[in-house]
């Protein structure tokens, strides 16, 4: 039954994403200019103890949620074209620390492993303020229409 709902719960994401009035190269593009605009300096290494959540923006880079609060930007090598459809990733740690030029995502079993290239972290909060403010809808009356007192 769980599968059944989860193939219902899919359709609907893409049925609103395909309803959508703006382009989805657009958004996408969007979405990593708010990442990107939030993400820090570059550090060399940052402590992982588990994958909240991840999304993919470019073969070549894809933020990693370790804490509903506390994200990071991953480069990788321009190797791993499956990263933007996935359904899931895995990351290598040593001692629970990701580090540049040493760890991995991986993206199944017939993908090569991506390594990492870059980290930055992200400030969550200015994503989803951004995020935020791009979903407030503004209405104002047709030109020529005035608002009619009822009556």
């Amino acid at each position: 039954m769980s599968y059944i709902r989860s193939i219902l719960a899919v359709a609907a994401v893409l049925l609103a994403a395909a309803c959508s009035s703006v382009p989805y190269a657009q958004r996408q593009a969007q979405l990593v200019a708010d990442y990107t605009a939030a993400a820090g300096a570059p550090v060399s290494s940052f402590r992982f103890l588990s994958l909240y959540s991840w999304v993919p923006l470019s073969a070549t880079e894809l933020v990693v949620y370790t804490r509903p609060n506390e994200a990071w930007l991953l480069d990788v090598d321009g190797g791993c074209p499956a990263l933007t459809y996935v359904p899931s990733i895995g990351i290598t740690s040593y001692l629970r620390q990701v580090s540049t030029n040493f760890d991995k995502v991986l993206t199944g079993r017939n993908s090569y492993p991506c390594t990492i290239t870059g980290i930055r972290p992200l400030d969550v909060s200015r994503v989803k303020a951004a995020q935020k403010m791009r979903r407030e809808i503004h209405t104002q009356p047709r030109p020529g229409q005035e608002a009619q007192p009822k009556g």
